[in-house]
């Protein structure tokens, strides 16, 4: 019996044929195929990962946020995902983070979007809340807690009142009305999110912020509905799926990024994540980007070249959704290694792309394929290669 149209639809996703003898070979899936999710269509399987710049006022994005963001949308990759992105003003990292708090912020995201869109890129946009890591300094300068208001500090809040470092001060347990706040902050800046043209939304529930520290059971210590059950704990992250995927049209993909694991004793681990993203998958979310860590200060992490792939390897294996592989992906081969190994559906790229904004391009030339430059710098640059 033949496949219906959306069987064999769901099997291309997933770079599978649909086994009948009347089907028509599909290509070899690797880095520069496409890939359809929903209705948004990527050129390629290479992401920019989002990477604060800590170099906005108030939350506004600005003419370096567009440079910077453009021209990785230039430089050939498929989605370019702004930066942790926070919800509410006190939901920033450090005063220099990016903010989708209130409507002013929209227009100056809108401009990003639509020149990314403009490049052949599709516009993403993480959305974030830093929970008990928020009210820190800029990196640069030493990235230390702000701890007075003069220093500029805030109020930091937590699902349980213990610091991320043991010499922070002690950040503000969330009861249930808080947590409704953080909800409907997310519900809010979805909305604004939609309104400024992105076309991709990341759920933020990685690196030690809000919603990862309710995931784990060594910041989470809380006796209620959303403390100490592996149910409770999920609780706030699906419940913050759920309702921003009732407000993101079927059209368009919802995207969660989890730390995999804590690399810390008694902390969450792949096992609960491969849970999770079963019961995201079940509500509607398309993708999980998977990296790890950034929970606990002391976390024995084994960095090397692609340790986290195998952990976004068996969360695709054992839930089926798709997922993204990031984490010192660093040449285009061992990119490719990815996709056609099966690890992941998308090469999540970080560091490499603030080192070479035309990495994608350059991917292309290395996997064997002619370059797709920019129409503006591509006429000069073939005929000088003549």
């Amino acid at each position: 019996m033949s496949e219906s149209s959306e069987q064999i639809a769901a099997h291309q996703q997933h770079g599978c044929t649909s086994g009948t003898e009347h089907d028509q070979e599909v290509p070899e899936i690797d880095l520069l195929s496409p890939l359809t999710i929903r209705g948004v269509t990527l050129r390629n399987r290479i992401v920019m990962s989002p990477m604060c710049q800590y170099s906005a006022v108030e939350g506004m994005a600005n003419d370096w946020h567009l440079v910077h963001l453009g021209s990785r949308a230039a430089g050939g990759v498929a989605l370019v995902i702004v930066e942790a992105t926070a919800v509410t003003r006190d939901g920033r990292i450090s005063p220099g983070d990016m903010g989708i708090w209130t409507d002013d912020h929209v227009e100056p995201l809108a401009r990003i979007a639509r020149f990314v869109e403009s490049q052949g890129a599709v516009p993403g946009i993480q959305l974030a809340h830093a929970g008990r890591k928020a009210s820190c300094d800029l990196p640069w300068k030493g990235g230390a807690r702000l701890r007075t208001p003069e220093d500029g500090a805030w109020t930091v809040v937590a699902p349980s009142p213990i610091p991320f470092h043991e010499s922070d001060p002690t950040p503000k347990a969330l009861d249930e009305a808080g947590i409704e706040e953080v909800v409907a902050a997310f519900d809010a800046a979805t909305r604004r999110a939609l309104k400024a043209g992105f076309r991709v939304i990341e759920i933020h529930a990685a690196h030690g912020y809000l919603l990862h520290e309710f995931l784990s059971p060594l910041s989470n210590h809380r006796t209620d509905q959303y403390g100490g059950s592996l149910e409770n704990r999920m609780r706030l992250v699906l419940r913050v799926a759920e309702r921003m995927r009732a407000i993101v049209p079927d059209s368009l993909p919802l995207f969660v990024r989890i730390s995999a694991t804590d690399w810390a004793e008694g902390g969450w681990d792949l096992d609960q994540s491969v849970v999770l993203a079963g019961r995201l998958k079940a509500l509607g979310v398309d993708l999980i980007d998977v990296s790890s860590g950034a929970l606990v200060p002391k976390a024995q992490i084994p960095v090397g070249r692609g340790y986290q792939i195998p952990l976004a390897r068996r969360i695709r294996d054992e839930t089926g959704i798709l997922t993204g592989a990031v984490g010192l992906i660093t040449d285009p081969r061992q990119a490719d290694e990815v996709i056609t190994g099966g690890d992941g559906d998308l090469a999540f790229i970080g560091r490499e792309l603030l080192r070479d904004p035309y990495w994608a391009i350059k991917a292309q030339h290395d996997l064997g394929k002619e370059p797709t430059w920019p129409t503006q710098y591509g006429y000069a640059v073939k005929r000088r290669a003549k």
